[in-house]
């Protein structure tokens, strides 16, 4: 990296994967582990790599991983997020909170929401239109136009992240938590292949996007 704003990333991969089944970050997909997918693409943009497993995984992943360190996750996605903030350098300027489950994340949406970090955005996240009609529970369809689904890696002031955790607050991602905080979070571009692993189905669904 020769930018003077450093950056650093969190990847979060603690999950037991209970809606897979397993721990799937630990699959292979198209001969790659996704955790390890997760760090390559996130290594190429990044001054460090901070990745974050289940506690009884982290000596084994500390010599398996080649990120700059392994850490032992929390109770929760929140909670892990901190602990991988905490092995994070105090001089890092921006800090981008990815989830392992999202191994083809490309760099092309890294450098887009760290690009709006470093014009001044408090945070960025990438998103895409939603295209599923939406009902709410209590009957109605929702107008799909007015709604986006927001993906990983977001990027962030690494300080506004910083405090947006320090009260161990919960939350699904951390963009709730910066803006709750009481800071803007822009959203740019996402990628429809930026897809979540969180049933077998979407394995498969990964390895037809790589190989197109």
């Amino acid at each position: 990296m020769t930018d003077r704003l450093s950056v650093w990333t969190v990847i979060v991969a603690a999950g037991s994967g209970t809606r897979f089944g397993g721990a799937k970050q630990y699959l292979e997909l198209a001969g790659a582990r996704v955790v390890d997918r997760s760090v390559a693409v996130a290594a190429k943009v990044s001054d460090g790599v901070v990745v974050v497993v289940p506690a009884d995984d982290v000596s084994a992943e500390s010599a398996r991983l080649t990120a700059t360190t392994v850490v032992a996750g929390g109770p929760s996605r929140a909670a892990s997020v901190r602990n991988g903030l905490a092995a994070v350098p105090h001089d890092a300027a921006i800090v981008c909170v990815h989830d392992a489950a999202r191994p083809l994340a490309g760099a092309d949406v890294y450098q887009r929401v760290i690009d709006e970090v470093r014009s001044g955005a408090a945070g960025a996240v990438p998103v895409v239109p939603v295209t599923d009609t939406i009902r709410s529970v209590d009957g109605g369809a929702v107008d799909r136009s007015t709604l986006q689904a927001v993906q990983t890696p977001q990027a962030f002031q690494a300080e506004l992240l910083r405090m947006a955790h320090a009260d161990a607050a919960e939350a699904t991602d951390d963009a709730s938590l910066v803006e709750a905080a009481g800071h803007a979070v822009v959203a740019v571009e996402g990628h429809p292949r930026n897809i979540k692993i969180t049933h077998p189905d979407d394995l498969a669904a990964a390895e037809a996007w790589l190989a197109t």
